[in-house]
């Protein structure tokens, strides 16, 4: 009989740099230690030495890496051909405006000198302070040449496109698209399992000697998707019961739960949950769950149907879930 019966979850990977902040602790309540620059919190991560660890049951102290070798099928359903698993699920926490970056596609990624996978993302804006920005594509009209002498001339910010963010949107970064998150943001992000980027403008900063952060101006003039544009947010309804679709690409599928119950229907697949607001009542197994912002959990292959509720008066309160790309229905 299947261990794998209820859902996982996981110790998360702190990350300290200088642009993070409290508000992982504050705001989504995680138990990070006594220093002020806590940025990033990856909650579900196999990649490389970055691993989530699991908290609770009888698999508890194993690696998901390990979790993936032992309990393949299990985990990611039969149809599932990886050797490790696809998706990493972070929160950010931004105290200072992100270097502008883009990321490559598999093909290009998989090529470097130390392959990974290519990087598609999603943010889900958790919290936007007063005039809080986003970078996300180019201007209509902006080409390679244009781009190129832009960051020469240190104009790369003419070039990029900007919005200020709503708390609930979402952002959609394919690989390819030139972004960066502003002062001021708390995010949510499901991402393609990779920590490949190209840093291309970082706002002219520079450390205490002087020096400035490296560049790849070239490899980010390659891998830039110079078609598609300007980047607008995506938003859900607030009022609106039941899984309202956000996100379909062919690395994940991101769904967004704003009130009412949803049913979580097994489909021989793992699928991703997290709180980034609120809280959420979970069922499983005549087994009840409340659980509270900031909480991210694996729902196994093999993990029976299970429900979701967000009771009418938590109005405030979201559930995203995260899962691979599931075949068109005939």
């Amino acid at each position: 009989m299947s261990v794998l019966l209820e859902p996982i979850r996981f110790q998360p990977v702190f990350k300290r740099i200088l642009w993070g902040g409290r508000r992982l602790e504050t705001r989504l309540n995680k138990p990070i230690g006594p220093e002020s620059d806590y940025a990033e919190s990856w909650e579900i991560v196999d990649h490389g030495t970055d691993q989530s660890v699991v908290a609770n049951g009888p698999l508890a102290g194993l690696s998901l890496a390990k979790l993936l070798q032992s309990h393949r099928r299990e985990l990611m359903g039969s149809a599932f051909q990886g050797n490790s698993f696809p998706l990493l699920l972070k929160y950010l926490d931004c105290n200072r405006v992100l270097s502008v970056q883009v990321h490559p596609d598999d093909e290009y990624a998989t090529k470097m000198v130390k392959p990974d996978l290519g990087k598609t993302e999603a943010w889900y804006i958790v919290e936007a302070e007063p005039g809080a920005l986003v970078y996300a594509g180019l201007k209509k009209g902006v080409d390679r040449a244009t781009f190129g002498e832009a960051m020469e001339t240190g104009q790369t910010e003419q070039t990029l496109h900007s919005f200020h963010p709503q708390a609930g949107d979402v952002i959609f970064i394919p690989a390819g698209t030139v972004h960066a998150l502003g002062a001021g943001l708390l995010v949510a992000e499901i991402q393609q399992s990779s920590d490949t980027t190209f840093r291309l403008f970082d706002w002219n900063r520079v450390d205490a000697n002087g020096k400035a952060r490296e560049l790849h101006m070239e490899q980010a003039l390659e891998v830039t998707d110079y078609e598609s544009g300007p980047v607008q947010p995506i938003q859900s309804d607030v009022t609106a019961s039941g899984w309202q679709s956000l996100v379909r690409c062919d690395k994940f599928e991101l769904d967004v739960l704003r009130r009412g119950t949803a049913s979580i229907a097994k489909s021989d697949d793992a699928e991703i949950l997290t709180v980034p607001t609120g809280h959420a009542t979970l069922r499983f197994r005549n087994q009840t769950q409340i659980v509270q912002a900031g909480e991210s959990w694996l729902l196994p292959a093999t993990m029976p149907e299970a429900e979701i509720e967000i009771s009418a008066p938590n109005l405030a309160a979201a559930v995203l879930r995260a899962r691979l790309p599931r075949p068109a229905s005939p």
